[in-house]
Order: C-alpha cells, then structure tokens, then sequence
C-alpha cells in the first residue's frame, strides 16, 4: 500500500491548503452574526479596542469552525468536494483539525476576556462543531438546525462581549428575535446547501434532508425557513427607517428568488444548486446587516465596505460550484 506524504504545519503549503478550508468568502457569514449582537446592545458607542477584539474573532470563527468539520467529513467530500486539498490528501485530518481547534481556542479568549460568560458559549460552540457530523449523517431533521444553533450562539456572545452584563441580560425580545433571525437564515443555507451534495451524501450514506427527501421537499422546507427570516427580520427592523429597510427589502428578495429558482428550475440537480444556496448566503448577510444599521446608522458604510468585500471574495473562489 503506498504511503501517503502529507504536507507539514511548518510548510507554506500546508498554510494556502488551510486558507481553502477556511472558505474565506463564508468568514463574512460568522463576521455578520457576532455584529448583529453587537449592534443591538443598548450603547450610544463601542470602544475601538472592544469593537476589534470582538468583531476579529467573530469574522474568522466561521473558517476556523468550517475546517474543523471538514476532518470529520472527508468520506462524502472526497467527492462532492475533491479540489479541497484533504480530499487531495495534501495535508492530514490531524493537523487541519489541531490548527483549527486552536484558533477557534485563541479567538474564544478574546471574546471571554471581554466577558467570561462567553466561556460557556465558546465551549457549546466547539464542542457542537466537533460533534455536527454525528447528526448531519446519521439524523436526517437536526442537521441544518444543529449547525444553526451553533450559529446562533454568535449574536449571544456579541452581545455579551460589548455590554459586559450577566446572563439574565440576555432575556429580551430584541435579543430573542436575533437569535431566531441567526438559527433560521443558517438552517437555510446549510439545508439548501445540502442539494449540491446529494449524490456525494448518499453514496457515503448520510442521511440528508434532501437524500431522504428529495430535492423539491427540501426546497419547500426553505420556504418555511425564509418566511421565518424574513418575520424575525421585520420585527427586528420595521419599516421606520429608510436605509435598514431597504436592505432588509434587498436581503427577503434574494432569499425569495433563490426559492423560486429553486421550485421552478427545470433542472433540479447538483450542478444547478449554486444559485439558490448563494441566495442563501447574500440573504443571511445582508439580513444581519439590516439589523446593524437599523441600531447604529453610523456603521453604514462600514458594512457597506463589509459586503462590497464579500461579494468581491465570493467571486474568487477557487471552486465556483461550491459554496
């Protein structure tokens, strides 16, 4: 049996070979979870300092999560996803999930210096992210909402790390309703995320909505998933306020769209599933940066730059019929 050789921590390669892993068009995701919970907490400003040492951990907690599940699901992405480098057997599951788990460790503390109640979320979060795989393959209805609630725990930990308050702090409506605006808009993309890896999820036997399902049921799961975003996100933000409303109006359209190219498409199939799953992720995006705006106008062109950067990564990615 030849052996395999795989790339050293020390070496560049195995460094460009994270970066892939670490998706970085998706860091935008976790980046405009965790500011949703900072905008909302009830201050006139934030410390620059507090701001970063929130906001940085926040933006790169989603690569550094992704990369660790990826070492748990190499059997279904050795075909659905034979370009990422551990499919290529270029760097080892060991090393991708030892660098991961300590940089999701390294941004925890920044968070849980800010407020040590974050600990407690910090360890939900990895411990979820270690133990996804588990139920994406084997319980066909928690896998989108698994990854959802882990997700979700973002927001909670923003709002946290900016107001320094306890626990029973988090307890209100406005807080609540991000939570679900966070667990609904995620559950989506990860469900409708699923239809490109139909055939890679049921040939290593994972037991996906849409491998159960099928492709139209699945899409009709979404629908309920975007009617709930779309109503947590309304409550969040009215209709009061021009510019939140109108990317709150910007964010339902695309979601709705990517729905119906969903039902209608004649060719329902993996190959055609990078429409609706990016609609997905520019509705989530820009849903939470609705809600940014509605609370502090004077972030505007901060996440102005934040999604212009976003869509321009979005374009470079190394593999365009993944998301």
């Amino acid at each position: 049996m030849e052996k395999t050789y795989y790339s050293p921590v020390s070496s560049l390669k195995f460094w460009k070979a994270l970066v892939i892993h670490l998706r970085p068009y998706l860091l935008f995701v976790s980046g405009a979870a965790g500011l949703a919970g900072m905008a909302i907490v009830p201050v006139e400003t934030i410390r620059l300092p507090v701001f970063l040492m929130a906001f940085i951990p926040f933006f790169l907690g989603y690569g550094f999560g992704q990369a660790l599940t990826d070492c748990f699901q190499v059997d279904t992405d050795s075909i659905s996803a034979p370009y990422r480098p551990l499919s290529k057997k270029e760097i080892s599951p060991r090393s991708l999930g030892t660098v991961s788990l300590a940089g999701l460790i390294l941004i925890s503390c920044s968070v849980i210096y800010l407020n040590h109640y974050n600990l407690i979320f910090g360890v939900m979060s990895i411990i979820g992210l270690a133990t996804y795989t588990y139920f994406k393959k084997n319980v066909w209805f928690a896998g989108p909402f698994y990854n959802g609630w882990i997700v979700m725990l973002l927001p909670v930990m923003g709002f946290l790390a900016v107001s320094g308050d306890n626990p029973g702090k988090l307890i209100d409506r406005t807080m609540i309703l991000q939570a679900l605006l966070t667990l609904f808009s995620y559950a989506n993309f990860v469900l409708i995320g699923y239809l490109k890896d139909i055939s890679a999820d049921r040939a290593t036997n994972y037991k996906t909505f849409p491998v159960v399902f099928g492709w139209n049921k699945t899409v009709i799961a979404g629908d309920f998933n975007v009617f709930c975003s779309i109503f947590f996100c309304f409550l969040l933000t009215g209709y009061d306020r021009v510019i939140p409303f109108l990317v709150f109006l910007a964010a339902s359209s695309i979601a709705v769209a990517g729905q119906l190219f969903g039902h209608l498409t004649e060719r329902k199939e993996e190959s055609n599933a990078a429409f609706p799953i990016t609609a997905t992720v520019r509705s989530f995006i820009l849903w939470h940066l609705a809600v940014v705006i509605h609370h502090h106008a004077g972030w505007l062109i901060f996440c102005a730059v934040f999604y212009i950067c976003f869509e321009v990564v979005l374009w470079f990615r190394p593999e365009k019929g993944q998301i």
